[in-house]
């Protein structure tokens, strides 16, 4: 079992940023693909962004590529994504997912999910 648990989503101004991490206990994390998610009221769950065990590969979405950044420090069993430039269509609430077999945009692949972060982008 692996249990994870989302923090740092809040209230921001368009063109503001924020961090949001995500603490994983319960399994190796340093096996675990990671990945941000967001789901939006009334939509489905989409793809933000994902990075390999070692960090070394990531992708992102296209409506947050250069704007968001996906990280990992495997010593404190943590991963974060940092957001820059928010804008209004970015509110959402934030989930993080921990797939043992690897990393995919499909979120339907994913085993474990926190319980969300909303993150709110006024304009």
């Amino acid at each position: 079992q692996v249990q994870l648990v989302e923090s740092g989503g809040g209230l921001v101004q368009a063109g503001g940023s924020l961090r949001l991490s995500c603490a994983a206990s319960g399994r190796t994390f340093s096996r675990l693909g990671m990945g941000w998610f967001r789901q939006a009221p009334g939509k489905e769950r989409e793809f933000v962004a994902i990075i390999s065990t070692s960090g070394d590969t990531t992708d992102y979405a296209d409506s947050v590529k250069g704007r968001f950044t996906i990280s990992r420090d495997n010593a404190k069993n943590t991963v974060y994504l940092q957001m820059n430039r928010l804008k209004p269509e970015d509110t959402a609430a934030y989930y993080c997912a921990a797939n043992p077999g690897g990393i995919s945009r499909s979120y339907r692949l994913y085993d474990y999910w926190g319980q969300g972060t909303q993150v709110t982008v006024s304009s």
